[in-house]
């Protein structure tokens, strides 16, 4: 009868990374190697077989936040960091950690990401948006700083109606013909 040890099956069905997050990589001063500086350091314990969408998605979720990852090779430096972004390439990674240093942790460096997606704003109402005063004609105006411009035929505009310098500029400038 051949016995299978239960925690030696779950170990190599496991797959821990070693994540740093919400800190910095800078320098140490005797020798100018980089390290990781501050933030949180912890294990992620997941299942061998995660996609690379998954991971993401657990990494968020560990993080609090949405996060690149990049990963050092094997027995590497923090110099060389490998960015993770398919299934293909997490799969190169693991492949690399289990040649060179089997059962060993893979050292995860995550980043907030540098480009957010672009969310598009809600649809409202236009009179309900609010914006911050600008330096323009009508606040100048409005300040005593000067005379609001000459507009047509030497009649000077209102700047309570700003509407009329706009119609101004498309008949004498050609805009919207």
């Amino acid at each position: 009868m051949v016995m299978i040890d239960s925690k030696a099956n779950t170990k190599t069905e496991t797959l821990k990374f070693l994540c740093s997050y919400s800190g910095k990589l800078l320098p140490r001063s005797s020798d100018g190697v980089l390290r990781y500086v501050g933030g949180m350091t912890r294990v992620l314990a997941v299942d061998r077989s995660i996609s690379y969408a998954e991971l993401m998605v657990k990494l968020g979720e560990f993080c609090g936040f949405s996060v690149e990852l990049r990963c050092p090779l094997p027995n590497g430096d923090l110099e060389t960091l490998i960015s993770v972004k398919s299934d293909e390439e997490l799969a190169n990674l693991i492949t690399e950690y289990d040649r060179s240093c089997p059962g060993s942790k893979i050292r995860a460096i995550l980043f907030p990401p540098k480009s957010l997606k672009k969310i598009s704003p809600p649809t409202s109402n236009a009179s309900s948006i609010e914006f911050p005063p600008t330096k323009s004609v009508f606040n100048h105006y409005r300040s005593g700083s000067f005379s609001p411009p000459i507009g047509h035929k030497g009649r000077r505009y209102s700047p309570s109606r700003p509407q009329e310098l706009l119609r101004h500029n498309h008949r004498c400038c050609g805009y919207g013909h």
